[in-house]
This record gives C-alpha cells, structure tokens and sequence, in this order.
C-alpha cells in the first residue's frame, strides 16, 4: 500500500488536496463500513452533528480533527492526548453577519406581521420602527462580530461591541449589565462555553430596554429558553433566534408560540456561501499543513 503524508476524509469528493496526501470522502470510503484507522486529517461534514463525531472514535491514527463550523464545543468530548482540533472561523462570517442584519430589519419593519396579513389577504398598511437611529450591542467581537459591525455601519446606528478580554476595540463584559438597558437591539455571537451558558438568564432578559430586539445567532443555551418565553409573552421585548435549546426545536414548544419572536431553523452559516468559502479553506488549510505551517484555527483547551 502506497504511503502518504496524510489521509484526508472530507466530504468533498473533488477536493483538491497537496501533492502526497490521500483523499477519502463518503463516494468512495463510507465511514460507517471502511477502516478509519488510515484517516490522519478528519474534517467532519457540514451541518453535521455528533452522529460524525462518532467515528472519530474509530480512528486510531487521527492527528487533526477540523470542524465547519465556528463553534466546536461539541468535538472536545472526542479529543485525544496528541490530537489537534480545528475550527472554521472565517468561513460563516459573511452569511451569519447577512442573516442577522436581515432579522434585524425584518422585527424593525414588520416582516413577520405583514407576512401573516398577506396570508389572510389583509392590506394592513401600519407605520413600523427603522434600524436607523438604533442603538446596538453586539456581545461577542471575534471575526462573526467584526462583520457583523461592518455591515450594521452603512446605516445611522450607534454601535457598542462587548466582550471578555476587550479586544477589538470592544467594550469588556464587566461593563455591559450598567448599558444594557440602553440598547435597542441586542446581538449575541459568542461561543458556548461554561461562562456563556445562560448568559442571558432572566435578569439580564428583563434589564432590557422596553420594546427592545434580542437577536441570537450564537448558540441556544446562551438564552435562558424559559426566561425568554416568559419576558417575550409579557409583550415587553421582541427577539430573532437562529439557534435555539433544546435545538432542533420540537413540535408544541412554547417558544413557537410565544409573542414577538422570529425563529428561523439555524440557517446562519448554512447557505449557498459555504461551498465556496468551506472548500477553499480545507484546502488552504491542508496546503499549509503540506507546508510544515502550522494549521489555522487551533483550539486550545
């Protein structure tokens, strides 16, 4: 058997690959019926959950584990002593960014609302809010956040990014519960960790600005799920979830019929924008392996 730098397995068929480096993919190496202990570079299919975190098990000779997605707090179960994980930061920022101005402006506008009295064949011709003139908080100021900041400028808002360190000219979270009650919208994209779980948690739900907009992007468990059904059906605020928990979203939860929301099925970075941008990463990212550089994105736990 011919020796290779490294075995790749991704879902890509055609992927392009360094000279040396072997590819595998579900057309020709099936991983629930193939010997995975060849598999040296594991890049673990889009929109995929645990399901393909599973096979990582059985590969013994694995050396990176490179997820799609940004967040990667499902993979660290799957670690091993000697094993790199890898996350995708970059590759959602543009269509995450995209999807939550377009909320954003959707709940300012009345999207949701008119898009109801069109079902009922209703002219229900009312005056709605703006974006404009809002004042934002984004909590989270890694590259989602930078974009998200970048598309929000064009527009007559008044911005205010939040995080841990205050990196990125970003405001630290000590700071954030005295200026919460300012914001007119809030956006969240941050990872889910131990200390973003519940971040926003009853509390800060009703610190916020009456008739102000949650929009939630990152992750479900950063909400407080029973917290907010409790603050959205007062009437008080309004929020654009992408995400949310339990995640998916099952039939009867009382979040689909909550007041003032707009749930879309974790969407962010799933549009037609991943083909091209995942693809040229992984493949970026193996030539710089091929390179003796080292890869992009290491997560450190």
């Amino acid at each position: 058997m011919p020796q290779f730098a490294h075995t790749v397995w991704s879902q890509w068929h055609d992927l392009a690959v360094p000279a040396g480096f072997h590819k595998l993919s579900p057309a020709d190496y099936p991983l629930d019926s193939s010997d995975l202990s060849q598999i040296t570079i594991y890049v673990q299919p889009y929109m995929t959950g645990t399901e393909f975190l599973e096979p990582v098990k059985a590969m013994s000779n694995l050396q990176i584990l490179q997820v799609p997605n940004a967040g990667y707090e499902s993979a660290l179960a799957y670690l091993r002593p000697g094993m790199v994980l890898c996350n995708a930061r970059g590759v959602h920022n543009a269509s995450t960014a995209e999807l939550a101005v377009g909320m954003a402006i959707s709940m300012k506008r009345g999207i949701p609302e008119f898009l109801r009295a069109q079902n009922r064949g209703e002219w229900n011709h009312k005056p709605m809010g703006s974006l404009n003139d809002s004042k934002i908080g984004i909590v989270g100021a890694g590259s989602i956040g930078q974009t998200l900041v970048s598309y929000l400028k064009p527009y007559e808002v008044e911005i205010t990014t939040f995080s841990r360190s205050g990196h990125n000219g970003s405001v630290p979270m000590v700071n954030f519960d005295e200026l919460l009650p300012t914001f007119d919208f809030i956006f969240l994209i941050v990872p889910l960790n131990d200390e973003s779980e519940h971040l926003f948690n009853a509390k800060r739900l009703a610190s916020m600005k009456d008739g102000s907009i949650l929009i939630n992007v990152a992750r479900g468990r950063v909400v407080d799920t029973d917290a907010l059904v409790a603050e959205l059906n007062s009437g008080r605020i309004s929020a654009a979830l992408d995400v949310t928990d339990p995640e998916p979203l099952p039939p009867g939860h009382p979040l689909w019929s909550a007041k003032n929301v707009l749930i879309t099925p974790h969407v962010g970075g799933d549009s037609i924008a991943f083909e091209k941008r995942g693809r040229a990463f992984i493949e970026a990212q193996l030539q710089r392996i091929a390179d003796g550089l080292e890869p992009l994105n290491i997560i450190t736990v």
